[in-house]
């Protein structure tokens, strides 16, 4: 085994590797990858480019040890560009798509040609894709009664956040987040008490803490409205509109905070719904209890569905992943 950079292995090894395979065998291209959840995610994207002549294997990105996380992946390429046609990394975009190079990874992540990234802030953010979110609720609790908006409370949602979400990523293209950090912005993107029947005071209350914060951070930057207004309309052209906020924030804080508790409470409401139909059903005892039973161990968990979810496959910023491996392997 080769040295490589600091124990890794480049992409002329593989190359090498597949060079010594039969003709006829498939072509191996390595991706790696920055955690376990980040394979089936991968292998996801992946799939839809293997054939009678190729094939993608998602792996960590050392065996040898327990690193993991995007900089154990870009380690691959930080001398000598080892990344190449038959080694890649697929990556969490973070805020280094929103960013536009203005640090040395941002820069590694988008200019690579071996370099992939989600363009949402994480998987996570794809897993809350909005518009697949009841079919998570039907999957979890065999009911598919639409009691919530989950497209439109979530378009309130990011219309709140957006203008706020333009300072953060300011602040990190100009190297003054120190003054306002993506974890300050977790703390006011929590919708906090949140009501199925009556979402709206939630919004209300991230209206709130949003027009707290940008009336403070305007007192402490009062003359970077130019560069506000520039750094907005970049973003609109990057695709991140006001509407879709939500999926270029921190992706654990949106799936642990925000969404898998709203889940939960439209979820609790929806099994209620299905129990008090079996409860109330013209049938006798032990058919209602059979039938209760039935039900109940049918149900799934919340998290592990959520984490299952691939309605994200339809949505532009998915094609946009898609788009970069198709060009990467030179098909149509």
């Amino acid at each position: 085994m080769p040295k490589g950079l600091k124990g890794y292995l480049n992409s002329g090894y593989f190359e090498a590797a597949n060079s010594l395979t039969s003709k006829k065998a498939r072509h191996r291209i390595v991706a790696y990858v920055e955690s376990y959840d980040d394979i089936y995610f991968w292998r996801t994207v992946l799939s839809e480019f293997e054939n009678d002549k190729r094939y993608f294997e998602v792996m960590l990105p050392s065996k040898g040890n327990l690193s993991r996380g995007k900089k154990s992946v870009l380690m691959n390429f930080l001398e000598g560009e080892p990344l190449g046609k038959d080694m890649i990394a697929c990556v969490d975009a973070d805020y280094d798509y929103v960013i536009q190079g203005s640090t040395a990874q941002s820069k590694r992540v988008l200019e690579s040609p071996y370099v992939f990234h989600t363009y949402v802030y994480a998987i996570e953010n794809f897993q809350c894709y909005a518009p697949s979110l009841h079919n998570v609720c039907v999957s979890v609790t065999l009911n598919d009664h639409r009691i919530f908006d989950f497209r439109g409370y979530f378009t309130q949602f990011s219309e709140a956040l957006f203008p706020l979400f333009v300072w953060s990523v300011m602040l990190y293209r100009n190297g003054n987040y120190p003054k306002f950090s993506i974890t300050d912005l977790n703390r006011i993107a929590d919708p906090g008490g949140f009501n199925v029947m009556d979402p709206e005071p939630s919004i209300r209350n991230v209206k709130r803490k949003v027009h707290t914060k940008i009336n403070e951070l305007q007192r402490l930057f009062p003359e970077a409205k130019e560069e506000y207004l520039a750094t907005k309309d970049s973003l609109k052209a990057l695709g991140v509109t006001p509407q879709t906020t939500y999926l270029y924030i921190q992706g654990h804080h949106l799936f642990d905070t925000v969404v898998s508790p709203i889940l939960t409470k439209v979820c609790n409401l929806l099994r209620q719904e299905r129990q008090n139909e079996i409860y109330h059903a013209k049938a006798h005892k032990t058919q209602k209890q059979n039938e209760m039973s039935c039900y109940e161990n049918s149900q799934q968990d919340i998290k592990v569905m959520l984490k299952k979810n691939s309605g994200y496959m339809l949505s532009e910023q998915f094609r946009r992943i898609q788009s970069d491996i198709r060009e990467y392997l030179g098909t149509d």
